[in-house]
């Protein structure tokens, strides 16, 4: 899996244990003619088997009293990668030869380099030119040098030698015999030559794992074995390492996950995604799970979506005054979180507050029916019961959504607000998600938005006061009922940031909460961000 500008971000082993990536879509010129020139020269002119190479092999066995040569062309050395590397016997021999002849007969020259460049062993458990680009030249293949190409192209003939305590020495001087024979053909200079041969010898590196649950959950169907994603790896690296400081901190108060999202509004894209960051158990806490796109109960993170649809049904103005009494519907009371009634309150600060009883009389207002459907059209997947199933718990956490979903919908509201329009965030390079137009106006969702700057949150006024004079932030956090989901949502107008925090396994945690506990790390995120 690549970042946007081909970068590898994370990557799986093949069941047979072998690293083998997608096959490389052309053989890059370097490694070409490096390949040519040390396996099969006469690999153009030759129609799969080579009479002169065979008479030649058999000339030097002869005069070694031992085999020293196959007098095997790249394309019966494919016949054998095809047939799994069969014993070298001279029948096994009879039947490359067959089969690199039909081979020659059904593909054309540049088709048998790609297959043999992706099916060729490069030492230990690596197969494939990709692979091996990436696990020993951290690049990919057409970015090789000509030490490198050069490496790679005698690599296959002995992949033993490429371990340390293998006499790598012997490697080395068949690189640089290579990188000789090139340069008497002209295809580098001197100085070129010279400074190729002063390359060091690569080590087996790991390969990074900057998004292992997010290669998982792209995988999960089948999936492409080449995922081109619009993460950025320098920014997945810093905002992965911004959360681990703070899951240190939360995993000593009994919270052991968390996730974050964060889009780009200009490109409407996902530049960082971290499914699960775990510091507790693995086990217990689910740290294979990918949580971003897990349903989690959603607290009150629905509220400005609310707010949002009621301007735009007329039923709303920012400065109408709601309701903030005690109430009961045929048994259930919602509270507010801090347990206390405000009387009147204008709507728009009942949304900065995030009162709970207001939103509940608003929703009753609106319709549940009619705030399920419009949830629904805002990109919400995970709302699998009917309305009634979830009553007028629907905008305080009765419903269940993902961070992925969620942080998208609010990006959409941002750039919605801004440029009148907004297609859903893309996460895959070139794959815009299809849509429906979003069902706020611009107008409702910029007044939404102007709530949301307003943010007063018990617990963050510390955060805030050091936090505020940086850059404007519109923002939400939740909490779910029982303590297990803490939200924290918001956006800068370039960026908007989603940070889920709680432990994977549904385990309470009684210090949790949105504003003190995801909304930190989403104020940090914001600082690493800038504007």
């Amino acid at each position: 899996m690549l970042d946007r500008q081909g970068r590898p971000l994370a990557a799986r082993i093949a069941a047979d244990q072998q690293w083998r990536f997608a096959p490389v879509a052309r053989v890059p010129d370097k490694y070409r003619r490096a390949l040519l020139t040390f396996e099969d020269r006469r690999f153009e002119a030759h129609p799969g088997v080579d009479p002169l190479a065979v008479l030649r092999a058999a000339r030097d066995n002869l005069a070694a009293g031992r085999v020293v040569s196959g007098g095997s062309t790249l394309t019966m050395q494919l016949a054998r990668l095809l047939r799994a590397d069969p014993p070298r016997t001279f029948p096994e021999k009879a039947r490359e030869a067959v089969l690199a002849l039909q081979l020659e007969w059904h593909l054309d020259k540049d088709e048998i380099l790609r297959q043999y460049a992706s099916r060729a062993p490069f030492g230990g458990n690596t197969v494939g030119l990709r692979a091996a680009a990436w696990r020993y030249f951290q690049r990919p293949p057409e970015q090789l040098s000509w030490a490198e190409a050069a490496l790679l192209a005698v690599l296959p003939n002995s992949p033993a030698l490429i371990h340390p305590g293998r006499d790598r020495e012997r490697l080395r001087a068949k690189r640089d015999r290579l990188l000789e024979t090139l340069r008497e053909q002209g295809a580098l200079d001197r100085d070129d030559l010279a400074l190729a041969r002063l390359e060091p010898l690569p080590r087996v590196q790991a390969l990074p794992s900057l998004a292992p649950r997010l290669l998982d959950t792209l995988t999960a169907g089948g999936g492409a074995p080449l995922l081109r994603t619009t993460l950025d790896a320098d920014l997945q690296r810093r905002v992965r390492d911004l959360a681990d400081h703070h899951g240190q901190r939360l995993g000593r108060q009994g919270v052991h996950n968390l996730a974050v999202v964060v889009i780009d509004h200009r490109a409407m894209a996902v530049r960082a995604y971290l499914g699960n960051v775990n510091h507790g158990d693995p086990l217990t806490y689910g740290a294979a799970v990918d949580i971003a796109a897990r349903p989690r109960s959603t607290g009150s993170v629905l509220k400005p979506l609310l707010y949002g649809s009621m301007l735009d049904a007329g039923q709303l103005l920012p400065g109408t005054l709601v309701s903030d009494l005690p109430t009961n519907y045929g048994g259930y009371s919602p509270e507010n979180f801090d347990r206390e009634y405000r009387g009147a309150v204008p709507a728009h600060e009942a949304l900065a507050r995030s009162l709970s009883v207001p939103a509940v009389r608003m929703l009753r207002r609106y319709g549940v029916g009619r705030f399920h459907d419009q949830l629904r059209a805002l990109g919400m997947t995970t709302l699998f019961r009917p309305a009634d199933g979830y009553g007028l718990t629907l905008v305080l956490g009765g419903a269940e959504g993902t961070l992925m979903e969620l942080t998208g919908i609010y990006a959409r509201l941002i750039a919605t607000a801004r440029d009148g329009a907004a297609p859903p965030a893309a996460l895959l390079s070139g794959v815009h998600p299809v849509a429906a137009p979003f069902p706020i106006s611009p107008g409702a969702a910029w007044l939404t938005l102007d709530a949301l700057r307003e943010v007063a949150r018990p617990g963050t006024a510390r955060q805030w006061r050091l936090y505020r004079s940086s850059q404007p932030i519109a923002w939400k956090t939740g909490t779910s009922y029982g303590l297990r989901d803490a939200w924290a949502i918001g956006s800068n107008g370039r960026y908007t940031v989603g940070v889920w925090a709680g432990n994977g396994n549904g385990e309470p945690a009684p210090h949790l909460g949105g504003a003190d506990t995801a909304a930190p790390l989403m104020l940090d995120v914001f600082s690493l961000l800038g504007t």
